[in-house]
């Protein structure tokens, strides 16, 4: 039996990438897939490609970062489908400046998208979660939730808070058979990261080249890109467990960049 058979998934940011390699797996798996996304027509597209491929989703727009917004796209997802049983918190964006160039304008609207739509979508999810007295939470975070980068001071801070918002949920979720836990990829080679290879390299002084290899890969084991899939595997591992034991972990995910 397909391992996350008869539930309700709502992946954040699936619309493309890491979210989008999710839903697949997870729609592969059994799992009823909501694809939220800010951009609707990509929302739908990826929906409508889960359900010709057999599985079952649906694209709804959500801004991560706007509480209403959220509330209702998830109100409207448990409508629909009469129960929300995974959280994935994917959504994110990525500027690379150095902190003391850092206008506060985009430092705000960073950790408005990476931790402040993980807490709005957090919540909006357990008030369904709680009721049901199941539940499974998945951030994604990175190897920046364990570690720092050059250029990337928003970020860090934002995949750091989603370990200690983890550990929370986790506590407190317990009594409501809720889990929570954190997948922390490294590089994935994504138009995410696409677009850092430039940004990094004028800022940094260097060539494209030298970033991905100088710089994003330089403590891997095998100077490897992580892949949508092993992301995907990872959160499939998290989201189909069967006992709390695993509640309030991290697992990175990063050929060996970074290690504990």
């Amino acid at each position: 039996m397909p391992e996350l058979s008869g539930q309700l998934a709502i992946i954040t940011g699936a619309a493309s990438g890491i979210g989008k390699e999710i839903a697949k797996r997870f729609a592969i798996e059994g799992a009823t897939v909501v694809i939220a996304d800010l951009h609707l027509p990509a929302a739908q597209a990826a929906a409508e490609e889960i359900n010709r491929a057999g599985g079952i989703a649906m694209g709804v727009q959500m801004d991560v970062s706007d509480e209403q917004a959220v509330d209702a796209s998830v109100a409207a997802a448990v409508e629909r489908f009469g129960r929300v049983d995974i959280l994935v918190s994917n959504a994110g964006i990525q500027i690379v400046r150095p902190v003391d160039q850092f206008p506060f304008f985009e430092w705000k609207k960073m950790l408005a998208i990476h931790l402040d739509g993980a807490f709005l979508t957090t919540k909006a999810c357990l008030r369904y979660m709680y009721k049901a007295k199941r539940g499974a939470i998945i951030y994604i975070g990175s190897v920046h939730s364990k570690e720092a980068s050059l250029l990337k001071a928003p970020y860090v801070t934002s995949k750091h808070g989603l370990v200690g918002l983890c550990k929370v949920v986790a506590k407190e979720g317990a009594k409501h058979g809720v889990r929570a836990n954190v997948v922390c990829p490294g590089f994935v080679r994504t138009p995410f990261v696409d677009k850092q290879i430039p940004e990094q390299a004028r800022e940094l002084g260097i060539s494209e080249d030298e970033v991905v290899h100088s710089v994003m890969l330089r403590d891997t084991v095998d100077g490897e890109f992580t892949s949508t899939e092993d992301v995907a595997a990872a959160a499939l591992f998290f989201a189909a467990a069967k006992t709390k034991a695993l509640t309030g972990q991290s697992l990175i995910v990063s050929h060996g960049w970074f290690m504990e």
